[in-house]
């Protein structure tokens, strides 16, 4: 059974270590320490039992085993297979020796030698055999791991594949070997000359297991011991008394003459000029585990090596066995060595011969004379040969060069055809157009004439249209001074309809709550919008500071050339003009015909400038975070609180929180704000109230549903109020700081992301309103906390603990007068429960309900019909009156 194949061999992967001496490579990934000594002493073999699934079985968990397989994978993946089922979770290693082939197939199916061959073609097929090798292991490393089995491959290239196996053995340093042999019943060693081979030359420390796939397994065990022997010590210690079976009867027997007479009458054979000496070789030596054969060619190539001249007998007995061939069979080789055999035999022949001498040395010489003639006749035909195929050879060259110029030949002459037709269509193309720019050119000329006589006409015509032209300016100087007088009673007309307008104005001012500006007046409060006086300026348009009659106020541009801006401004007087509260920017007064709204001036700027700190000024401290924060909560709920119509302010962030001087935050900015029609006096209003428009606003404080489906609801404050709360806590950046605050709640590191310029926050309150941020910020708005029963039940007293703001502390001055807005207009007492009208003025809640009652139907501050009777608490007012109480209280 062959175990390495004479197909190419595979590219190698790691070159052997410089001073070896080869010009091989052997691939390899593994190295272990072994000794290279050799032994040719037979170990004693082992015969298992073929019985159930053959397997090798490792003992030894250092040791890896290595496994000699060929080209042919079918072949060889038994003897693989045999090996991974007793190899589990460990490695093996995949070895093979490539032999070079020495005649390499060309055309026509001739073959040349590789020494006819040029240094180019030679590289390029040794490449194709690493490939076609390479492949071939590549199947071996498959099976290995759809077992679970690591595998490492091993090539060597070799002109024999025993010396290959031994080489692959001494540099790895092997130990454990597997590899295939034949097999026979009575087989007790292996008979290939490979096996044999590497049994005999492999070093005594490696331990060889042959297995024939499913019959039976044949183990040489390592000897150690051997290492240390002498190669003379060894060589005595063969066991030349082993035997095996071989036709009738044979055995290996000593070469004196006594033994080779009972040999002839034994009818067993030994070659005898093999087995004298302490040397043999094993090409031409007959030794345990080579396949015997009957030699059928004896008689013609080595009778003078076997035979006695008077007797037939030893030549029959010869007739039963064959020498051992090489795989091609007979070659000029085996003739060769045949010769040699010859003269190293006879000798030994002349000794043992009893009679007939003479008759031996005639048949000896008649056979070298046929043997010489044969070989001489062989090399013949084989140069013959060599030179018809390089013939054969260089004549399909040609004949490939030659077609390959007649199609060149014939792909030109297509060429030449179509570019000649192509030619040929272009004339014709270039004649019709020739005819075409001939005809194109007598139209031309007739035209020529026909425009010279429309020329001499169109003179007389300008002449008659310059005359025209003088009486048509005449007109245009009497149009413009028309123009410029009617001008001037437009602008005559348009102030008197301003100054109608203004008296219209003053007459229902208590109805509009607010003043309206005209465009020059909102010229001279900016001094002509001088840059100076702009704080502000963003997408809607700037802000400035003026002064009108003598008060600072804040003057908002809005773009008047674009809609949006228009639809902005009338929404946000519509609002502002009907709610009234604490914490929203009063709107003094508008300008319609510049878009321009007039507010109250809040020194403190926006929630936004004192987060980050703009211009140098002071952090906001704990305490005024936590009573802003409480302050837009109730702003909000008294906003979302409102009827008929619930507001949705829709751009709630810092930058839209003012801050007076007192740092009493005032929310602004309600040009995109939603008014949603709620009816009933629900606190707070149905989730079902909804308004569904183009998402707007900043988008890190934009609702997420809000962005996505376009449905504005009063939690989509509550989201935006959830990212301001978080801001408040970090001052840091609006974007992923949910992500910021819920990382460190859950690391329990909070204290690293306060703002620490804030002061030393109560952890306690910082953690409860990091959670209730976080729950605002909720991406599903069913999951968002309720304003009234969540939010503001948390910062209510958070608010109180915070202490009173510092506006309504110093609206009680030094003789202890309350503040007016603490005062129920018409009780004129202090309020215990605040709420707001429909005039936008807050009442005692009993005081307004008994007035209502009493069948009064107008507000009784304005005198105006109230266009609603519901009532909305002013939480924020309430809380406030209750902390200045709460001091009053104190400081008696």
């Amino acid at each position: 059974m062959s175990l390495v194949s004479p197909v190419p061999a595979v590219l190698r992967h790691q070159q052997t270590p410089p001073g070896t001496g080869r010009s091989e490579s052997v691939q390899s990934f593994s190295s272990s320490s072994s000794s290279s000594a050799r032994s040719v002493g037979l170990t004693e073999i082992e015969e298992k039992s073929p019985r159930g699934p053959l397997s090798v079985v490792v003992d030894d968990e250092e040791d890896m085993v290595y496994v000699a397989v060929g080209k042919d994978v079918k072949e060889s993946k038994p003897i693989l297979e045999s090996v991974l089922k007793g190899y589990e979770q460990r490695k093996i290693g995949i070895l093979h020796v490539h032999q070079p082939d020495q005649w390499i197939p060309m055309g026509l199916g001739g073959r040349f030698r590789v020494e006819n061959l040029s240094k180019s073609q030679l590289k390029v097929h040794r490449q194709e055999e690493k490939e076609r090798v390479q492949k071939i292991l590549d199947q071996y490393l498959i099976i290995c791991a759809k077992k679970r089995v690591k595998a490492e491959k091993f090539t060597i290239d070799r002109d024999e594949v025993g010396k290959g196996i031994i080489e692959l053995i001494a540099q790895l340093g092997i130990k454990k070997l597997v590899m295939g042999s034949q097999y026979s019943k009575k087989m007790r060693a292996p008979r290939s000359k490979t096996a044999v081979f590497v049994q005999h030359e492999a070093p005594p420390i490696c331990s060889i297991s042959f297995i024939c796939p499913g019959n039976i397994t044949c183990t040489r065990e390592a000897r150690p011991e051997l290492i240390t022997q002498s190669p003379e010590t060894q060589l005595k210690q063969l066991p030349w008394s082993r035997s095996m079976p071989l036709g009738d009867s044979m055995s290996l027997l000593s070469s004196t003459p006594d033994s080779l007479r009972k040999c002839q009458s034994t009818n067993a054979v030994s070659p005898p000029s093999r087995l004298t000496g302490a040397t043999m070789t094993p090409r031409s030596t007959l030794t345990i585990g080579e396949d015997v054969d009957t030699w059928e060619s004896i008689q013609k190539m080595r009778t003078s090596e076997v035979g006695e001249p008077s007797s037939s007998s030893w030549t029959n007995d010869l007739g039963k066995f064959s020498m051992p061939r090489d795989e091609d069979g007979c070659s000029l080789q085996f003739v060769r060595e045949s010769e040699e055999g010859f003269h190293e035999s006879h000798q030994v022949h002349m000794e043992f011969a009893c009679n007939g001498e003479g008759l031996a040395k005639y048949q000896l010489q008649q056979t070298m004379e046929e043997v010489n003639k044969a070989k001489q006749e062989a090399y013949e035909e084989y140069l013959r040969r060599q030179k018809a195929e390089m013939a054969a050879f260089e004549a399909h060259l040609q004949a490939k060069r030659t077609e390959k110029s007649y199609n060149e030949e014939k792909k030109q002459r297509i060429e030449f055809e179509e570019a000649l037709r192509m030619t040929t269509i272009e004339v014709e193309s270039l004649k019709s157009r020739r005819d075409e720019v001939l005809e194109e050119l007598h139209k031309a000329n007739d035209r020529r004439l026909m425009f010279e006589v429309q020329i001499a006409d169109s003179k007389q015509t300008v002449k008659e249209l310059e005359e025209k032209l003088q009486s048509a300016q005449d007109l245009i100087v009497n149009l413009q001074r028309e123009r410029e007088e009617l001008q001037r009673e437009c602008d005559e007309a348009i102030m008197e309809a301003e100054t109608t307008r203004k008296a219209e104005t003053s007459s229902s001012q208590c109805a509009q709550n607010f003043s309206e500006f005209t465009y020059i007046e909102i010229m001279e409060a900016t001094n002509n919008f001088s840059d100076s006086l702009k704080i502000g300026e963003g997408g809607y348009g700037s802000v400035y500071k003026g002064f009108l009659h003598h008060t600072p106020v804040a003057i908002k541009m809005l773009r008047s050339d674009s809609l949006q801006g228009c639809d902005e401004f009338y929404q946000e007087v519509n609002v502002l003009s009907r709610v009234r509260h604490p914490n929203l920017v009063t709107l003094i007064g508008a300008c319609p015909e510049a878009c321009a709204l007039v507010y109250e001036f809040l020194p403190n700027g926006s929630l936004e400038d004192r987060l980050q700190r703009s211009d140098g000024t002071p952090p906001l401290t704990w305490q005024a975070r936590t009573r802003i924060a409480a302050e837009v909560c109730a702003t909000l709920i008294f906003l979302h609180s409102n009827c008929p119509n619930t507001v949705i302010h829709g751009d709630l962030k810092p930058g839209n929180i003012l801050l007076d001087a007192n740092l009493v935050s005032k929310l602004g900015d309600f040009g995109i704000c939603r008014l949603l029609h709620n009816p009933s006096s629900s606190n707070p209003p149905t989730s079902t109230l909804c308004h569904h428009t183009n998402p707007k606003g900043t988008f890190t404080y934009m609702d997420p549903e809000f962005s996505s489906t376009g449905e504005l609801t009063h939690r989509s404050d509550v989201y935006s109020f959830g990212v301001i709360l978080l801001e408040l806590l970090t001052a840091r950046p609006a974007l992923a700081i949910q992500k910021v605050v819920q990382d460190a709640l859950d690391n329990g590191t909070l204290n690293t992301v306060l703002d620490a310029s804030a002061g030393k926050w109560p952890f306690v309150q910082a953690k409860q309103l990091a959670h209730i941020g976080l729950r605002c910020c909720e991406m599903n708005r069913k999951r968002r906390p309720d304003l009234v029963s969540d939010v503001w039940r948390l910062l209510e007293p958070m608010k109180v603990s915070a202490g009173t703001p510092s506006s309504f502390r110093l609206a009680v001055d030094e003789h202890g007068c309350i503040p007016s807005y603490f005062m129920c207009p018409i009780f004129q007492e202090i309020m215990k429960d605040p709420h707001v009208a429909a005039d936008g003025y807050t009442y005692e809640a009993e005081a307004l309900k008994g007035w209502l009652e009493s069948g009064h139907d107008t507000s009784p501050m304005t005198n105006v019909k109230l266009s609603h009777h519901q009532l909305i608490p002013n939480h924020a007012l309430r809380s406030a009156i209750q902390e200045w109480m709460q001091q009053q209280r104190s400081s008696c």
